[in-house]
């Protein structure tokens, strides 16, 4: 075989091409799988619309939020969640049959029912039927509804096919609607505190009259408008809601207290104020738990026996539920 000697031709060649192959190695991306890649997130100019609402950072879930009234249907439907609607908001004036005291279903239920944190209606919609210590039985939202009226509004509880209690069921179900059936939403309720070393009922006296004398009444009677109508409740006495009432627990009273108390001032208290102000208003006299056995006694052992429940116990020389004012509404 003879040698073959390259041309000037062919070694000219060789280096453009040995150039161009550096080139492009320095040019093209690096596939080396070994290299962490972090994704790219593409983010929205404006913020997304959104069915819930954020809450404070120390509780970061979010809040279901309820259709408004420009939602609701011009139709009988509609009409129902309407009055039920009326009924939350001015309890006295559409469902007085039914109401043995001075307060207002959203005296509790703030922005009639529609306010987390202060027992919304749309929480509790979905929440039932459910289980209930109070009466160890499953209970419909039907018969929750008429339980607030027997203990809350000191009255008596009107029938389950009654036009009151079909209004409010149409005015939650309304409230509910996108909510999930049986979940247990944030807002439900009230907020549950950590529980406090002690009770300090001199200190809650102290912030009743601070805080809350101003609408309520240095005697806790509350405040009436020119033409007879309540402005703010009554807090204990004769015309408040009685011992079986779910605000008669220092629990749920201060976790009411603290969310939403002083009105439109909500967690401008300490946890310690609103226990010690729960403590103080709970130890005062109020309607009879329409479940009295004929004792205070056995009534405290069978419905009431927590230390968070002050029916029973004696306060400055004085058995609570004792002297208590008869339950119901009265002539």
């Amino acid at each position: 075989m003879s040698e073959h000697q390259p041309g000037l031709q062919t070694w000219m060649a060789g280096v453009v091409f040995l150039g161009l192959a550096g080139f492009i190695g320095t040019t093209l991306p690096n596939f080396n799988t070994t290299k962490k890649v972090e994704p790219t997130i593409a983010r929205p100019d404006k913020p997304v619309a959104s069915n819930v609402e954020e809450i404070p950072k120390e509780n970061p879930k979010t809040v279901f939020s309820p259709p408004g009234d420009d939602d609701i249907p011009k139709n009988e439907f509609g009409d129902a969640v309407r009055l039920g609607e009326k009924i939350v908001h001015d309890t006295q004036g559409n469902a007085g049959e039914f109401v043995g005291n001075s307060l207002q279903c959203s005296n509790c239920h703030l922005d009639s029912g529609r306010l987390a944190n202060a027992a919304p209606l749309w929480a509790a919609y979905v929440a039932y039927p459910a289980f209930r210590k109070k009466n160890e039985h499953v209970n419909t939202f039907e018969k929750r509804l008429q339980d607030c009226f027997l203990y809350s509004m000191n009255g008596k509880a009107p029938a389950s096919n009654d036009k009151v209690v079909v209004a409010l069921e149409s005015y939650a179900y309304f409230l509910a609607k996108g909510a999930v059936i049986g979940a247990d939403l944030p807002g439900r309720g009230y907020p549950k505190l950590a529980k406090p070393a002690k009770l300090d009922y001199g200190h809650g006296q102290q912030v009743y009259a601070a805080k809350c004398a101003l609408c309520h009444g240095a005697d806790g009677q509350g405040q009436n408008a020119a033409h007879g109508s309540v402005v703010f409740p009554p807090l204990w006495g004769p015309r408040s809601f009685n011992w079986g009432a779910g605000m008669s627990s220092i629990t749920n009273a201060a976790g009411f207290i603290k969310a939403n108390m002083p009105f439109s001032q909500g967690n401008t208290l300490t946890d310690a104020e609103a226990w010690d102000v729960a403590s103080y208003m709970d130890s005062k006299e109020r309607p009879q738990d329409p479940r009295f056995s004929g004792s205070v006694a056995e009534t405290r052992e069978l419905h009431h026996d927590s230390p968070m429940d002050m029916y029973g116990q004696t306060v400055n020389g004085v058995v609570l539920g004792q002297s208590s004012p008869a339950s119901g509404p009265q002539p």
